[in-house]
């Protein structure tokens, strides 16, 4: 169990998909306009990642490998994350139809999310056939995403545009605030030999 919690340390603080391996930036930086439309979506990629991450361990070590088609995993990825965005935006559309219009196209390009596909592969690389390593993984890795997402959003509303000068109001604030929330994420990486340290003591 400490095995998994920091695993999701390590993927949500210190190896943060967006502010320090700069995946997703497009759907980083274009729905954190709100606070609640970036949960939403931070939420939606935490239940696709998650669930995305345990049905490409379970297909790669089950169907893939084993028949030699390692070659097609990431095509199959790909539908398998399609499948889930479908099914997230079928929710949202009948269950919150303000979200789901907030999101706007930031939702179906989770499926094409370099972020969600990049970890499902990265998953296979690290943890092979461990299933569950690969779960907690993706959930920490989403929920990292979510964290940064979330956090940029409440900077943006309050940040005041009409005091800041304006050539560079609009993008390059966000994109300063964002470089600043990175160079704040570098702290964590103080961390990151000593959890590792723990990771190869405590048994797989």
């Amino acid at each position: 169990m400490i095995r998994l919690l920091l695993i999701v340390i390590l993927n949500a603080l210190i190896s943060n998909v967006v502010l320090n391996q700069f995946l997703g930036i497009c759907s980083f930086l274009g729905v954190s306009r709100q606070i609640k439309a970036s949960a939403s979506l931070g939420g939606a990629v935490i239940f696709v990642m998650t669930i995305a991450s345990a049905v490409a361990s379970a297909l790669y070590s089950l169907v893939l490998h084993p028949l030699g088609l390692d070659f097609m995993k990431m095509i199959v990825f790909i539908l398998v994350i399609a499948a889930l965005v479908q099914i997230v935006e079928m929710f949202l559309k009948k269950k919150s139809p303000s979200v789901y219009k907030a999101l706007g196209i930031y939702l179906p390009l989770i499926t094409t999310n370099c972020a969600v596909l990049g970890i499902a592969i990265d998953n296979i690389d690290k943890f092979g056939y461990n299933f569950i390593e690969s779960v907690f993984s993706g959930f920490g890795t989403a929920l990292g995403y979510t964290i940064a997402i979330v956090l940029l959003a409440g900077i943006r509303s309050r940040v005041d545009e009409e005091s800041i000068p304006r050539p560079v109001r609009g993008a390059p604030v966000v994109m300063l605030a964002a470089a600043l929330m990175s160079i704040a994420f570098m702290g964590f990486s103080e961390l990151q030999p000593a959890i590792e340290t723990v990771l190869k003591g405590v048994g797989q």
